[in-house]
C-alpha cells in the first residue's frame, strides 16, 4: 500500500529545525558537490566511467539556502507594477488604497505569522502549495496534468510501438536506479546545483482521492511497471530488490508484445465497457466515492488492483491508433482522444490513469508523457524525458561500438549472465488484472466517460512549428529568446482583440531548498507600449526600440522570480496565512462578518498548470497532506481584522491578476517535439513553447477561441519583426552570426585574379544566375514571408516606409526599380 507523503514531509522538517544543522547558502551547496569526482558530476562527459560513490544526486540538499520571504514592502510594490497595465486609472488607484490600508493594518501582522508559521519547515509556502493542488475537485485531467511529446527515436527501425515503447522503459529504469542509488548528478544552474528533492516523489507516486482531498501516496520500494492496453491492465516486476533491472531490453520488448496480443483478443466495445482508467477522469470527490465501492465488497479483487495500479513505478500507455498531425499527437498526450462508434467509446481517452506518471507509445511508436503535477514540476520531468530519450540512443551506439558512452555512473548486471535466483521474489510474467465490474461500477464508468468526452470536445489544440529562425537569431540581435517570444504572444493577441490580458510564466526556485516556481507576470507598462506602438503607423526603429525595452524588463522580472523576489507565492502564503486563521476561529464567525464563497476561492474555473495559487481552497478544508502544526490564533486585539477580509485580497485587482487569460511556459531542448497543458480559464489560452537553435515549437490549446487564428498570428508576428529588424539593420549586416561565419570568411578573403582557373563562381553576382549570397538569401525569405498567414501585418504606413527605403538603399538601378514597382503594388492594393 502506498504511504502518505505526510510522513516524509514532517520527517524533512523535523531535521530542518534541528539546532545541529550545517549552515546553508549556495555558496556551501555548491562546495560539497565540487567534492564529487567530474566521472561522478558528468558521467556521460568519461567513456569508462569510475565507479560511483552514492549521494551525489541528494549531497547538497542539507547545504542548499532556505527559500526566503521578501519583503513585505516590496511585494506589495511589485504587485502594484503588475497590476497597472491591466487596470484603468480608476481601478488602479483603488488598488494602491487597499495596499496602503493593508500595510497600515492585517499586512504586517500576517508577515510576521508567515515568519512565525515557517520556523522549522522546509519551505514556507510547500505545504500551501500542496493543499492548493490537493483541495481541486474537479478533473486532473486538462486541468493539472501537463503532456510532454517526444521526438520520434533517430533510427526509423526503431520506431514501432512496441520496439520503442521497451527501449524507453528500459531507459525510464535507468533513471529510476540512478536515482534510488543517488548517482543521479544533480541539476545545476551555472555551476549551482539545484534542489533535487522532487525526483524522489517521480516514481511509485499516486495522487488518492479521499472524502477530504486528495492526498499523496508513494511505494519507495516499487519495483513493478503497469501496462495499459486497450483500457485492460497489466502487470509485471522490472526492478530487484537492489533496484537493478532484471529484464533486458528484449525481454521486455516480448512482455508488451505478449500484453498487445492478449489485449486485442477482447473486443474493443467490449474492453471500453471495463475500462476502469475512466473513473481517474472524475470530479475528485466522486472518484473517492467510487474506489470505496471498489474496494468495500470483501473477497473483491479490486482492492488489490488498485494496490498494484497505485504502487507501480509507472504506467505504460500503449495505444492502438496512429495521430500523424501536430494537434492530434498533442491531444492524444495530454487527454487522448475521443471516438464514439455505436454509442461505445473507443478512443485513447479510455487507456489513462490519469492519478499517476504516464508514458504514451502510440501504434507508430510516438512517444509522450503525462504526469501528475502535485509534486513534480515541468523542470523535473524534463530532465527525466531527455535523460530517457538520450539514453536510447546512446544504447543504440554501444551496440554498434561497445566503447560508446555512457549516461549513468553505474549500469545494472547484464540480467542474460544473472542467476535467476539473484532475482529474489519477482514475477516477470505479465498478470492481467481483472477488476470484478458490478453493476454501480459499470454505471458509474458510462457516466464519466461520457463527462470526459464532453470535457476533451470542449477543448481544441494547435500547434506551430515555426522554422524559419529560434534562439540563435533572437540572442545574434540582442533579445532574451524567452522573452521575445512572450512579447510574440501578447503583440499577436493583441493584434486579435485590441487589448492585453493577464499573462503567467513560471520561473523556477530550485536554487533553493524545496523550491518550486514564482509567478512571472509578462505584462508591463513596457510591453504595453510596445504593442500598441507596434500595431500603430510607428517607424520600424521605434517599433524595435519599444520591442528591446519591454524584453529588458521582462528579463529584469524573470531573474527577481528565479531569486524568490516574485510578489505572487509570497502574497498567496499570505492569504493561506490569514484564511488558516479564519479556519481555526471557525466558518461561523466568518460568514457573520457577511463573507460569501468569493472571498475563498478564484474566479477561474480550472487551476493554472503552473500556477496552483491561482484556485484557493475552500474554507474548513484540509487536505491530507496538512500538517498538524498551525498558524497562531489572532489575539483579541486583530479580531476584526482577523475575520474581515484584509483589503488586498478584497480588491478588485486580486481578482483579476488570478484571472490568468494567456497561461504560458517555456519548458524544453532538442528532445521534445511539444509540450502543452490545457487552458487555465474559459476564455483563456494554454501556451507551451520550446525555443530551440533554429526553430520555435508552440501547443496552444483553448476552449474554442479561435486557436488555429491565434496560432497564425503568432506565426506571422515572428515573421513581421524580423522584417522590421532588418530595416532597422546596416546592409549586409549578418542576421545569424553563428550560420554566416563561414560565409563572412568567403567575403574578406582577398579577390584573387585567377578566378577562372579555379573556377567559374557559383552565386547570383554581376547579374548571373546562380545561388544567392547571404544577403540575397535575406531578402527573398522576407519577400516569400509576406505571403504567409491568413491575413497581413502591413498598413499603408508601413508600405510607404518600406518604399522609401528601397528608394534610398543600397541596391543597384536595376533591382531598385523592381523593388519599388513590387512595393508600390502592394501599396495601391492596399490603399484600395
Amino acid at each position: 500500500m502506498p504511504t502518505s507523503l505526510d510522513k516524509s514531509l514532517a520527517s524533512a522538517d523535523a531535521h530542518i529545525s534541528d539546532a545541529n544543522e550545517p549552515k546553508r547558502s549556495n555558496g556551501a551547496a555548491k562546495e560539497v558537490t565540487q567534492a564529487y569526482s567530474k566521472g561522478e558530476k558528468t558521467p556521460l562527459a568519461s567513456h569508462t566511467n569510475p565507479k560511483s560513490k552514492p549521494g551525489i544526486t541528494f549531497a547538497a540538499q542539507d547545504k542548499l539556502a532556505q527559500l526566503p520571504i521578501p519583503e513585505l514592502e516590496s511585494t506589495c510594490k511589485k504587485y502594484l507594477s503588475a497590476l497597472k497595465p491591466l487596470q484603468t486609472i480608476r481601478e488602479h488607484q483603488n488598488t494602491e488604497d487597499a495596499i496602503q490600508e493593508f500595510l497600515r493594518a492585517e499586512g504586517p501582522d500576517l508577515q510576521e505569522r508567515l515568519k512565525k508559521y515557517a520556523t522549522g519547515k522546509s519551505s514556507y509556502i510547500e505545504q500551501f502549495w500542496y493543499d492548493s493542488y490537493l483541495n481541486f475537485d474537479n478533473p486532473v485531467v486538462l486541468n493539472l496534468n501537463p503532456f510532454f511529446l517526444l521526438e520520434d527515436d533517430p533510427t526509423p527501425a526503431r520506431n514501432n510501438q512496441v520496439t520503442r515503447a521497451a527501449s524507453l522503459v528500459v531507459s525510464a529504469l535507468s533513471f529510476v536506479r540512478a536515482v534510488r542509488k543517488e548517482e543521479l548528478p544533480p541539476d545545476t544552474l551555472r555551476g549551482q546545483p539545484l534542489c533535487m528533492y522532487q525526483y524522489s516523489r517521480l516514481f511509485g507516486t499516486a495522487r488518492i482521492p479521499t472524502e477530504n482531498g486528495c492526498q499523496i501516496g508513494q511505494d519507495p520500494t516499487a519495483k513493478h511497471i503497469v501496462v495499459l492496453a486497450r483500457g485492460q491492465f497489466y502487470w509485471f516486476d522490472v526492478l530487484d530488490d537492489n533496484s537493478d533491472l532484471i529484464m533486458t531490453e528484449k525481454d521486455v520488448a516480448l512482455n508488451l508484445q505478449v500484453i498487445v496480443d492478449d489485449a486485442v483478443q477482447t473486443p474493443i466495445h467490449e474492453a471500453a465497457k471495463g475500462a476502469v482508467g475512466v473513473l481517474s477522469t472524475e470530479n475528485r470527490k466522486t472518484w473517492s466515492g467510487l474506489r470505496d465501492v471498489l474496494s468495500r465488497d470483501e473477497g473483491s479483487n479490486n482492492s488489490d488492483c488498485l494496490n498494484i495500479v497505485d504502487s507501480a513505478l509507472f504506467i505504460l500507455c500503449l495505444d492502438y491508433t496512429e495521430p500523424t498531425t501536430g494537434a492530434d499527437l498533442c491531444m492524444n498526450m495530454l487527454c487522448g482522444s475521443s471516438e464514439v462508434e455505436k454509442g461505445v467509446q473507443i478512443g485513447t481517452c479510455t487507456n489513462r490513469w490519469y492519478d499517476k506518471m504516464q508514458i504514451i507509445v502510440c501504434k507508430n511508436g510516438s512517444a509522450g508523457i503525462n504526469f501528475e503535477h502535485t509534486g513534480v514540476d515541468g523542470h523535473t520531468v524534463l530532465r527525466f524525458a531527455s535523460d530517457v530519450y538520450t539514453d536510447t540512443i546512446l544504447r543504440f551506439a554501444r551496440s554498434i561500438n561497445g566503447q560508446a558512452p555512457s549516461l549513468w555512473a553505474s549500469s545494472s548486471p547484464d540480467p542474460s549472465k544473472r542467476d535467476p535466483s539473484s532475482f529474489g521474489d519477482v514475477s516477470t510474467t505479465p498478470h492481467k488484472l481483472e477488476w470484478d465490474m458490478v453493476p454501480e461500477l459499470s454505471t458509474a464508468l458510462r457516466f464519466a466517460e461520457t463527462r470526459l468526452a464532453d470535457l476533451i470536445n470542449q477543448n481544441e489544440f494547435q500547434t506551430l512549428d515555426f522554422m524559419q529562425y529560434g534562439k540563435n537569431y533572437m540572442t545574434s540581435q540582442g533579445f532574451s529568446p524567452d522573452a521575445f517570444v512572450q512579447m510574440a504572444f501578447q503583440a499577436a493577441y493583441y493584434g486579435l482583440y485590441g487589448r492585453v490580458e493577464c499573462v503567467y510564466e513560471p520561473a523556477m526556485t530550485k536554487l533553493y531548498h524545496h523550491g518550486r516556481t514564482e509567478a512571472v507576470r509578462s505584462v508591463t507598462v513596457e510591453s504595453v507600449d510596445f504593442v500598441t506602438t507596434f500595431w500603430g503607423e510607428n517607424p520600424p526603429a521605434q517599433k524595435i526600440e519599444l520591442l528591446k525595452k519591454a524584453c529588458e524588463k521582462h528579463t529584469a522580472i524573470t531573474r527577481d522570480c528565479a531569486k524568490a523576489q516574485g510578489h505572487d507565492r509570497h502574497l498567496y502564503a499570505l492569504f493561506c496565512v490569514w484564511q488558516r486563521s479564519i479556519d481555526e476561529e471557525g466558518a461561523e464567525a466568518a460568514s457573520s462578518n457577511g463573507m460569501d464563497s468569493n472571498g475563498y476561492s478564484s474566479p477561474q474555473d480550472g487551476l493554472s498548470e503552473r500556477d496552483p495559487s491561482s484556485a484557493i481552497g475552500s474554507p474548513g478544508r484540509t487536505s491530507m497532506l496538512s500538517e498538524e502544526g498551525s498558524v497562531n490564533a489572532p489575539s483579541p486585539t486583530h479580531a476584526h481584522s482577523a475575520h474581515a477580509m484584509p483589503t488586498i485580497f478584497a480588491d478588485s485587482g486580486w481578482d483579476k491578476i488570478n484571472n490568468t487569460i494567456l497561461s504560458t511556459s517555456n519548458c524544453g531542448n532538442p528532445s521534445l517535439r511539444q509540450f502543452g497543458f490545457g487552458p487555465t480559464s474559459g476564455d483563456g489560452f494554454g501556451i507551451g513553447y520550446i525555443i530551440k537553435d533554429g526553430s520555435v515549437s508552440i501547443c496552444a490549446s483553448s476552449k474554442h477561441r479561435q486557436t488555429k487564428r491565434f496560432v497564425n498570428a503568432i506565426e506571422q508576428y515572428f515573421l513581421e519583426i524580423r522584417k522590421l529588424l532588418k530595416m532597422t539593420q546596416r546592409r549586409g549586416t549578418s542576421s545569424d552570426k553563428n550560420a554566416t561565419k563561414a560565409r563572412e570568411a568567403e567575403e574578406l578573403r582577398p579577390k584573387s585574379k585567377r578566378m577562372k582557373g579555379r573556377g567559374r563562381l557559383v552565386g547570383a553576382t554581376d547579374g548571373k544566375p546562380g545561388i544567392l549570397t547571404p544577403h540575397q538569401e535575406e531578402s527573398a525569405a522576407a519577400s516569400d514571408d509576406e505571403d504567409l498567414g491568413g491575413y497581413g501585418f502591413f498598413d499603408a504606413g508601413m508600405l510607404r516606409q518600406a518604399l522609401k527605403a528601397s528608394q534610398e538603399g543600397p541596391e543597384r538601378p536595376s533591382e531598385k526599380a523592381v523593388a519599388r514597382r513590387e512595393v508600390g503594388k502592394k501599396l495601391r492594393l492596399m490603399e484600395y
